[in-house]
C-alpha cells in the first residue's frame, strides 16, 4: 500500500508558486519597460499612444483564445495521448490566429475593424498600422510556449518556467537597447518587434526543457483511461478560452471609450504605464490560477490555499497602494516611464481607481483554478461575461457624462467589473469549503 498523501502546506503552495510568480512578474516589468523605451524614443507621446491604445490591445484581443492553454495543458496532460491530441490542438490553434492577425494587419481590415471601432487620434494610425503588422507572429508563439509551460508544471517543474522568463526578458531587452541605440526608429515597432522577439526565444527554450519531461515523465494512457476525444477537449476548453476572449475585449473597448473621452491622446498615452504598472502587482496573482489547478486535489487543499491566497491578495493592494501614497509613484512615472509632466499627473490619477484590481486578480484565480480542476470551466466564462457588462456599462457612462479624462474612467470600469467577476466565482465554486 501507499503511503497517505499529506496535507498540503503553505510551504508546499509556495514552492510551487513562486518560480510562476517570478515569470509573471517578469513578464509585468516588460510592458513598464516597453513604455519608458518608446518614451525615450522619436514622437513618445504619439507611439506610445499607437502601442498602448491601439496594437497591445487588438493583438491581446486576437491571442485571447490560446491565453488558458497554461492552464488546459496542467489540468489536462496526464498521459502521453492526451499530450498529443492537446499539442496538435495548441499549435493548429496559434497558427490560425496568427493568418487571422496577418489578415488583419496586412490588407484594408485594418482600417476597417481595428481603425473603424477604435477612432483613434488620426496621427498614430500609421506608427499603429507597422507595429500591429511586426508583431504578427505572436499569437502562434505564445500558444506553443504556454502548452509546453503547462506540461512542465505538471510534472513538477515550474522552476524552469521562470528561467525561460528571463531568457524572454533577455531577448526583449536586446532589441529594446538595440533601438535606443540607433535612436531613429518608430518607437511602436520597436516595442513590438521587442515583444515578438521575446516571446519567440521564450518558446524555443520551454520546448527544449519540455522535451525530456515528456520521454521520462509522460506515461502511456491507461486501458481504462478516458481518451481526450476533440469533444471532450473542445467542452473544456471552449468555455475557457471565451474567458479571456471576452475579458480582453474590454481593452480595445476601454481604447475606443477613451478615444471619445476628454483628454483622448493623453489617456492613451498614459494608459499603457497605469496598466503596466498594476499588472507588475497583479502577475503574481495570475500566476495562482496553476498552482490551484496543481494543488485542487491534494488533501486540506481548499482552506491552506484560501489562506495563501487571502495573504497574498492583501499584500499586492498593500504594495499598490504604498505605491500611490508616497513619492514612489511621481517616480516611477516621471522618472522611470519618462512621461511628460501632464501625462505623469493624469496617470497618478487613474492609479487610484485600480487600486484593488491587484487582490481581486489573486481570489479571481483561487476561485477559478478550482472550477478548472474540476472541469466545470463554464462558470468561470460566466464571470468575466459579467466582468464585461460592467465595464461597458460604467465607459457607456463616462462617455455620455464627459466630465472626467477617460483614464480613471477606464480604470474605475475595469475596478468595478473586477470586484462584480470575484463574487459570480465565489457563487459558482461555493461547493468548495474553504
Amino acid at each position: 500500500m501507499s503511503a497517505p498523501r499529506q496535507e498540503l502546506t503553505s510551504g508546499t503552495i509556495y514552492r510551487t508558486w513562486w518560480p510562476l510568480a517570478a515569470s509573471w512578474l517578469l513578464m509585468g516589468v516588460e510592458l513598464p519597460l516597453l513604455a519608458a523605451v518608446t518614451a525615450r524614443l522619436l514622437e513618445p507621446e504619439l507611439n506610445l499612444a499607437a502601442f498602448g491604445g491601439v496594437v497591445f490591445p487588438v493583438a491581446l484581443l486576437i491571442e485571447a483564445p490560446i491565453i488558458m492553454m497554461l492552464a488546459a495543458s496542467t489540468a489536462l496532460c496526464v498521459d502521453r495521448a492526451s499530450f498529443a491530441r492537446l499539442k496538435r490542438f495548441a499549435v493548429g490553434s496559434g497558427v490560425l490566429l496568427s493568418v487571422l492577425h496577418g489578415l488583419i494587419a496586412f490588407t484594408p481590415l485594418f482600417d476597417l475593424l481595428v481603425i473603424g471601432v477604435l477612432d483613434p487620434p488620426p496621427e498614430i494610425v500609421e506608427p499603429a498600422r507597422l507595429g500591429f503588422q511586426i508583431i504578427t507572429p505572436w499569437t502562434a508563439a505564445i500558444s506553443d510556449r504556454r502548452f509546453h509551460q503547462g506540461v512542465l508544471i505538471k510534472y513538477g517543474h515550474s522552476r524552469a518556467v521562470g528561467l525561460g522568463s528571463l531568457v524572454r526578458l533577455f531577448s526583449t531587452s536586446s532589441v529594446l537597447a538595440t533601438g535606443l541605440l540607433v535612436g531613429t526608429w518608430n518607437g511602436c515597432a520597436v516595442a513590438a518587434a521587442a515583444l515578438t522577439v521575446g516571446v519567440t526565444a521564450e518558446m524555443i527554450f520551454a520546448r527544449r526543457l519540455a522535451a525530456p519531461v515528456v520521454r521520462r515523465d509522460l506515461p502511456e494512457p491507461r486501458p481504462d483511461a478516458e481518451p481526450l476525444t476533440l469533444p471532450r477537449l473542445l467542452s473544456f476548453y471552449v468555455p475557457l478560452a471565451l474567458t479571456p476572449l471576452i475579458t480582453l475585449a474590454a481593452q480595445p473597448i476601454s481604447s475606443a471609450a477613451m478615444s471619445r473621452m476628454p483628454a483622448a491622446l493623453n489617456s492613451l498615452a498614459a494608459s499603457q504605464v497605469v496598466f503596466g504598472l498594476i499588472f507588475i502587482c497583479r502577475s503574481v496573482g495570475i500566476a495562482y490560477t496553476e498552482v490551484v489547478v496543481r494543488h485542487a486535489g491534494d488533501p486540506g487543499a481548499a482552506p491552506a490555499l484560501f489562506r495563501f491566497g487571502w495573504r497574498l491578495g492583501l499584500g499586492t493592494v498593500l504594495l499598490l497602494l504604498l505605491v500611490a501614497t508616497t513619492p514612489l509613484a511621481p517616480f516611477w512615472f516621471g522618472t522611470i516611464a519618462a512621461l511628460e509632466p501632464e501625462l505623469a499627473e493624469l496617470a497618478h490619477l487613474g492609479l487610484w481607481f485600480g487600486i484593488l484590481m491587484p487582490g481581486l486578480t489573486v481570489f479571481h484565480s483561487l476561485y477559478q483554478g478550482f472550477l478548472v480542476h474540476e472541469h466545470r470551466t463554464r462558470g468561470v466564462t460566466e464571470a468575466v461575461a459579467l466582468l464585461l457588462l460592467v465595464v461597458a456599462a460604467i465607459l457607456s457612462a463616462g462617455i455620455l457624462w464627459q466630465r472626467w479624462p477617460g483614464l480613471p474612467v477606464a480604470l474605475l470600469a475595469f475596478s468595478a467589473g473586477s470586484l462584480v467577476q470575484a463574487l459570480w466565482l465565489r457563487h459558482r465554486a461555493r461547493s468548495v469549503e474553504f
